[in-house]
């Protein structure tokens, strides 16, 4: 008794140390705005179609594979000779998180302006080099809807959970003005098919073109909006060594194994050597930004400031077939209804999301699994992600559903969805009620015919070897469909899981969570 009684006081006063903690007002934070005269650089020269982009079309280029998508971002930072723009949710501390912190510095080692805009939930243990990068002269750092206390991070989630539950979700990253990074991928090495674990499966593309003007504007709004804080308001002044200390960490990570087993692989790519020599081919289509207003932060946007409205209004209405590809999945009530209507009106729907094995959130899981009986008795299909996805046959070249290879295992991160394979968004918008109503989200939505029906026959062709399909039995069961080379198996319960863990998601699945996940 006397023991709980300590750690309940020990908790208050925890509670009551993060509680005082507030966020500095921001009356001397700077407004800056993107460059526009950029023309004459590298990326500005690049070979563009200016006829078909003065007609307002955007140059795509989809980046399925790991290893082409750190080489896009590693080649736009090395020939930026103006300006980085850098907006993401997660940036890991490891290999491939620690060479493109060392390429930023870089850049602004050679007079690049650099903005870098993280979202305080996914910086842990980066303080201290985000710190030392910010003393530099051309960088700036900001942190979107901070934490006031750097130590007692968890108390103050407690403390301050309305404000600090609410995420910037946006994930992008644009060079000189002239080209974008807009995808599914955070920083780190799991996202660019780095190391020996779990890897993500994802999706970005590589924009050229009218569209980058409009990533930047909602970079502009995000950097300076109410929930963006200049680390030089939160943390302490970087010293000498803090400095000294985040340069020894760029060789010492630059030198290791792993790093140089990764940079040696970029090197073998041929989008690195493509990009290099500005020869890479683009699909030229309409391209629009959706996003959500920063304002969303706060819980004061309105509806039509949210992306899903953005999004609705820009799709349009599906005649044919709609595929959705969302590893977080949890449609809710609401969503459920909404997504049955399709294959009512004779619109086929197929939904890919993670089986509860490739899962790297059970919580979220539960969220989705409580809706599966639902959707299927509507007449929606459901597939789920294999966990061993990566060892099924490797991807075809140009195919549209992202896939891994080499990894130990496979954990679905894309969000992607196709319509009437003729348009197509890619983005860090889940189908998930945090998504709907509490992170802000970005991505871009594509009227492209090649481009949609690449994603739409990847899954087509890939489908039985990468997922699980979901299906009702006669006696109302749900039953999961695995294709091996050797024959169909019927599996009766979520394959290759454990009874404790489908346990667990069942008790979670009955919780008063789901507005949550």
């Amino acid at each position: 008794m006397l023991r709980s009684a300590q750690c309940l006081l020990v908790v208050a006063m925890l509670s009551v140390l993060a509680g005082c903690a507030s966020l500095p007002p921001l009356t001397s934070r700077a407004e800056t705005r993107v460059l526009t005269d950029t023309e004459d650089t590298m990326l500005g020269r690049a070979q563009v179609d200016t006829e078909r982009a003065s007609a307002g079309k955007s140059g795509i280029y989809p980046l399925a594979q790991g290893l082409d998508a750190f080489a896009a971002r590693a080649v736009l930072a090395r020939l930026a000779e103006r300006s980085l723009d850098v907006q993401y949710y997660i940036w890991r501390d490891d290999t491939t998180g620690v060479l493109l912190l060392q390429a930023l510095h870089e850049a602004a080692e050679r007079g690049v302006r650099v903005r870098l805009l993280l979202d305080d939930l996914g910086t842990h243990g980066l303080d201290a080099s985000l710190a030392a990068l910010d003393a530099h002269p051309n960088i700036e750092v900001r942190l979107f809807n901070p934490f006031a206390s750097r130590k007692w991070r968890g108390v103050s989630l407690l403390t301050d959970f309305e404000r600090l539950n609410r995420r910037m979700h946006n994930k992008s990253l644009t060079a000189d003005g002239q080209a974008s990074i807009v995808g599914g991928r955070n920083i780190g090495d799991e996202y660019f098919d780095a190391g020996d674990g779990a890897l993500f499966a994802d999706l970005d593309v590589l924009a050229l073109g009218p569209v980058v003007q409009e990533v930047g504007a909602a970079f502009d709004l995000y950097w300076n909006s109410a929930s963006a804080y200049p680390v030089a308001l939160l943390l302490p002044k970087a010293t000498d060594d803090t400095v000294q200390a985040l340069r020894t960490r760029f060789a010492q990570v630059r030198a290791s194994p792993e790093a140089r087993s990764y940079t040696d692989a970029l090197q073998r790519a041929e989008l690195f050597d493509a990009l290099r020599t500005r020869s890479l081919p683009l699909e030229w289509a309409k391209a629009t930004l959706v996003y959500d207003e920063p304002v969303k932060a706060l819980g004061k946007a309105e509806v039509g400031e949210l992306l899903i409205s953005r999004m609705t209004q820009t799709f349009g209405t599906a005649r044919r077939e709609i595929d959705i590809i969302s590893p977080y999945f949890v449609p809710g009530a609401q969503g459920t209804e909404q997504l049955a209507q399709h294959p009512k009106r004779g619109v086929k729907l197929r939904i890919l999301t993670n089986s509860l094995a490739a899962s790297d959130v059970a919580a979220v899981h539960s969220g989705y699994a409580r809706r599966r009986v639902a959707l299927l008795a509507a007449g929606v299909e459901l597939y789920e992600m294999k966990p061993d996805a990566s060892q099924a046959k490797p991807r075809r070249k140009n195919e549209g559903a992202p896939g891994s290879s080499g990894s130990s295992g496979v954990s679905l991160h894309a969000k992607t969805f196709s319509m009437d394979r003729e348009r197509v968004f890619v983005g860090s918008f889940n189908i998930d009620q945090r998504s709907v109503a509490l992170n802000t989200e970005m991505g871009v939505v594509l009227e492209s015919p090649a481009l949609a029906r690449a994603l739409s026959d990847g899954m087509d062709a890939q489908l039985g070897a990468l997922a699980y399909a979901v299906v009702l039995a006669p006696d109302g069961r749900l039953q999961w469909i695995e294709r091996t080379p050797q024959g169909e198996i019927r599996h009766d319960t979520e394959p290759k899981t454990g009874w404790f863990k489908r346990f667990g998601v069942g008790v979670l699945s009955v919780l008063p969570i789901e507005w949550l996940l």
